[in-house]
């Protein structure tokens, strides 16, 4: 659906150009959150508003959007796994809360494709 396409590369992409923001974060964490539980966090709640927004999705393709957060979520873990249960600094929040709304996009993009 999502993970497929070259938009989702190239988000991957713009993530591993910008890996050097991660680096820093053991230090410079100002709340309680880990890099990776944020990330979980913004992910969940534009999942929950992709859904919120298209009330006609069947329980498979609801599914099939789940299937695909937690592909998204692995692999976020797998180019993180170094900084994941560092604490998030202010500048790694705005990073993942921008980052979570274009991973939005592009299931809100794929999705106004199957409805068409």
């Amino acid at each position: 659906m999502v993970t497929d396409k070259d938009g989702y590369i190239h988000l991957i992409q713009y993530l591993t150009e910008h890996l050097g923001l991660f680096e820093s974060s053991e230090a410079g964490g100002v709340g309680g959150e880990t890099v990776m539980e944020l990330f979980e966090e913004q992910l969940a709640a534009q999942i929950i508003m992709v859904c919120g927004q298209n009330p006609s999705l069947t329980f498979a393709e609801r599914n099939m959007v789940i299937r695909e957060v937690d592909a998204i979520v692995y692999d976020l873990e797998e180019i993180l796994a170094n900084v994941a249960k560092h604490n998030a600094t202010q500048e790694q929040t705005l990073f993942i809360t921008e980052f979570s709304g274009l991973i939005k996009n592009l299931f809100d993009q794929e999705i106004a494709k199957m409805q068409a």
